[in-house]
């Protein structure tokens, strides 16, 4: 867990940076195969802590729970990301981020091992899910920073 949490440290210290440098038009841009523009994209990393900052919470308060599905589309839709101004989307997402990594550094040894369920899916452990949301994050802040 030490080796991930560094890497998450590390990445909020490095891409917020990266990030201000992109004019809120060419982050209003949608790609030319269709999908998300970069305010899109970073508004479903914002729905990504956002659901994962209440599966942390309340994953270490029991040993077993399950949360429903989450509809990726309908959530980006619903908030209208698309429209919203760039510079505060960074911001929201670098302090919600802060604050996840405060939650994770703070994370029980003993609920570590906790299972989560995530509409349906296989169980995993607080620490798998982590692991798996720091990939996630890469993967899309990746997409948004064209690497």
């Amino acid at each position: 867990m030490n080796k991930l949490l560094t890497e998450y440290a590390a990445i909020l210290a490095r891409v917020p940076k990266r990030l201000v440098d992109i004019s809120d038009e060419d982050a209003e841009q949608k790609p030319r195969s269709g999908g998300w523009s970069k305010k899109e994209l970073l508004g479903h990393l914002i729905d990504s802590v956002s659901n994962n900052h209440q599966r942390f919470v309340r994953g270490q308060l029991v040993r077993r729970l399950e949360f429903p599905e989450y509809q990726q589309n309908e959530w980006v839709a619903a908030q209208d990301y698309a429209t919203a101004s760039w510079p505060d989307l960074v911001n929201l997402w670098l302090l919600f981020n802060r604050h996840l990594l405060h939650v994770l550094r703070h994370l029980p040894e003993s609920a570590q091992s906790n299972e989560i369920t995530v509409g349906g899916k296989a169980p995993v452990t607080l620490v798998k899910l982590a692991e798996d949301y720091l990939s996630h994050m890469n993967h899309h802040l990746a997409q948004i920073l064209g690497e």
